[in-house]
């Protein structure tokens, strides 16, 4: 029954990437980006300057949280564990070329995601509390004004921020690797992410400022190390990735081989859900920043999605195509750990603190969008209706294929995402250029 009824899901969510949400968020990326004039890119070295003259900024205590508090909230979603399991699974579906669709939807999803803070921001609106609401919803009702428009979104973000695939495979890694008790892992790490996520994007934002910097500096550091050691394989493995992408990859060891609609579908998909483009997150979270200039938060947006995409997932790809692990058919969400097994010692040891580190940072950052948008719904029982939901939906999928729970996220992104990219278009004249 079960496997059934993801079969036709399945169906469906391919259908929804390939002809819905890929064409229009290409389209939109490719008009922003000439709008912008390629600022993305040519402005690059100014959005660096900006998150260090950002840094030292004093935190004090006026209206809103301090801007790099709401931007590590907001990558503590992005950078989690689809950098580097979902990206795995994307290369075995769709092949190398898959990351290479990645960086195209990267490249792109910076504009978008630009102009989606600054729309969050600029209609973003006090919380009585010395905070600010901000998001989707609040900027939708502006052109479609249907009041169900801001509901379904606010809902589709509940189950979007109910992140059921980084638990499951954060309570699958700790339990496969260590041992412990799965109901015990299960309900220690469900009240780890309810306790922080109920303290608001503050509390997020700083553990989250504490977690990011330390696992890049690791993982980053420990991969360039592998890639020195193959540098030798360096061109074959750029060739396989550009002609994977524009030819398809044929079966190959444990590899069952792929067309370039799957690498593409799978390389944007993905790239969208590890990088949140379009989704609406990132306005959620970061309207809460207290920066006067919206330009100046939106801008660090775009640093978000660098990191997520050309940093943390390209060496998640490389890792495990210059080792070979791609082709052996090992599960996506031990592919890194087998990878860098061969060079580093006790990794069975070390990859569930990776993964629960990424795991845990994007736990706590979705949920706690998910509680603002219950909250939206209804702001007296909307808050202990997502709790319920939550904690059911965590234990269920704990005990499904990861697929269906990847599944589950990738098709509300795309429903997400065609509804707030229609709507960032239609607004597109409230955006100012960067």
């Amino acid at each position: 029954m079960i496997e059934s009824v993801f079969s036709y899901l399945s169906s469906f969510e391919e259908m929804l990437w390939s002809y819905l949400c890929i064409p229009l968020m290409i389209a939109l990326g490719i008009y922003f980006s000439i709008r912008f004039r390629f600022s993305q890119l040519l402005k690059f070295n100014s959005i660096i300057k900006l998150f260090i003259q950002t840094l030292k900024e004093p935190w004090g205590k006026d209206q809103g949280i301090h801007p790099i508090s709401a931007f590590f909230a907001s990558i503590g979603g992005c950078i989690g564990i689809g950098n580097i399991v979902a990206v795995c699974t994307a290369i075995q579906i769709g092949g190398p070329g898959a990351i290479f669709w990645m960086w195209v939807a990267a490249f792109f999803g910076m504009v978008i995601k630009y102009s989606e803070v600054y729309l969050g921001y600029i209609h973003r609106q006090p919380d009585g509390k010395g905070g600010y609401n901000g998001g989707p919803m609040y900027f939708l009702p502006k052109v479609f004004k249907s009041p169900v428009i801001p509901i379904i979104v606010s809902v589709l973000l509940c189950i979007y921020g109910t992140e059921i695939y980084m638990f499951k495979i954060v309570t699958y890694s700790i339990v496969e690797n260590w041992g412990f008790n799965q109901y015990l892992v299960i309900a220690l790490l469900l009240g780890m992410v309810i306790y922080v996520a109920s303290g608001g994007v503050d509390r997020v934002g700083k553990i989250s400022g504490v977690i990011i910097p330390l696992f890049l500096l690791v993982f980053v550091g420990m991969s360039f190390w592998v890639l020195l050691k193959n540098i030798s394989a360096w061109p074959s493995m750029f060739a396989t990735i550009f002609s994977s992408a524009f030819t398809g990859h044929a079966a190959v060891g444990g590899f069952a081989g792929s067309g370039i609609l799957l690498s593409m579908s799978q390389g944007v998909a993905r790239g969208c859900y590890t990088g949140d483009i379009g989704i609406g997150y990132a306005s959620v979270v970061q309207a809460e920043a207290r920066c006067q200039d919206p330009k100046k938060q939106a801008k660090l947006a775009i640093l978000g999605i660098f990191l997520d995409t050309f940093i943390i997932c390209t060496m998640s790809t490389l890792l495990v195509m210059v080792t070979g692990v791609w082709q052996e058919g090992t599960s996506a969400s031990l592919m890194v750990q087998k990878a860098l097994s061969m060079y580093f010692p006790y990794m069975n040891l070390y990859m569930p603190i990776f993964l629960f580190i990424l795991g845990y940072s994007s736990l706590i950052a979705f949920f706690c969008v998910g509680l603002k948008c219950a909250r939206f719904i209804h702001n007296k029982r909307g808050a202990m209706v997502y709790y319920i939901y939550s904690v059911v939906s965590f234990i269920l999928f704990s005990f499904i294929d990861q697929s269906y729970a990847l599944m589950v996220m990738s098709i509300t992104g795309a429903c997400l995402l065609l509804i707030n990219v229609s709507g960032m278009y239609l607004m597109r004249q409230e955006i100012e250029a960067f």
